[in-house]
């Protein structure tokens, strides 16, 4: 299990193997497996519930993976004041310390709730459950939920959203999908940012990182962006637009979205 980074066990779901808890650890190491694998089961078990809860009010989920520094907050940002009003947006934050991230978002005129993980690498269901009660989902027509920078493990844990967006910036390499392809497997849009900087930085080919993200057979668009570049967001609004219209049309149908979430991810927390 991973003890070691803290992703095993979180602020959200350690009351389930404390004392009395439902996953109680015994202290004997040969159930450590058993135990990550219910408290896998418990995350997905929450995260359907919270993918209840947007479906009932009409709420588009989306969760924004990526290394620290891809430019996550700054997309944001950039997308909020895009979108003029045309949406109701929140925003959940999630790092291991500070208020910052939020604290920007806040500034753009939306609300923004921070979640703290501590030593956690990722966000998980239970976390965003939490959050959830901060906000007024009869309020939101599309929630976007900036991960912890990380390019593993946040891919592995379904929270409830319905669909993943995974930035790569320009500054990290045109190799990553293949170097990390658990996390670009489970994208349903990657975002090459910072594309800006491409004419200084001109060893990143757009061409090869697309075509590193097609050698993990995942169709997904891939967008060419820069927060600085207003002009440069059009394709990513439009994506926004027809999955707004898509969720709605799932919801009136009984139906909903679901994410690229990667099984083989589980392997990596400690059941291989």
């Amino acid at each position: 299990m991973c003890d070691t980074c803290g992703c095993n066990v979180t602020h959200g779901n350690q009351h389930l193997i404390a004392p009395g808890g439902k996953l109680q650890k015994t202290g004997q190491g040969n159930e450590a497996v058993s135990v990550l694998k219910n408290l896998l089961s418990e995350n997905d078990h929450a995260a359907a519930h919270n993918r209840e809860h947007f479906d009932r009010h009409g709420v588009l989920a989306l969760n924004l993976m990526s290394s620290p520094g891809s430019g996550k907050t700054s997309l944001l940002e950039a997308t909020i004041e895009a979108l003029d009003g045309r949406y109701r947006v929140a925003v959940i934050e999630g790092d291991l310390e500070t208020e910052n991230d939020a604290e920007r978002i806040r500034k753009c005129g939306v609300q923004a709730v921070q979640i703290t993980t501590g030593t956690a690498c990722h966000l998980d269901a239970h976390m965003l459950h939490t959050a959830l009660h901060e906000l007024n989902l009869d309020a939101i027509d599309i929630l976007f939920i900036e991960n912890v920078g990380n390019l593993v493990c946040p891919a592995s844990f379904d929270l409830g959203q319905h669909r993943n967006v995974t930035l790569l910036s320009v500054p990290e390499g045109d190799d990553k999908p293949s170097k990390y392809p658990v996390m670009f497997r489970a994208a349903d849009l990657v975002a090459l940012t910072k594309v800006d900087l491409l004419p200084v930085l001109d060893d990143f080919d757009t061409e090869r990182a697309t075509g590193n993200v097609r050698a993990l057979a995942n169709a997904a668009p891939v967008l060419e962006m820069s927060a600085k570049q207003p002009g440069s967001l059009q394709a990513w609004l439009q994506w926004l637009d027809d999955e707004v219209e898509h969720h709605r049309a799932q919801c009136e149908n009984g139906a909903t979205l679901r994410p690229r979430i990667q099984p083989d991810g589980v392997h990596l927390h400690g059941l291989t």
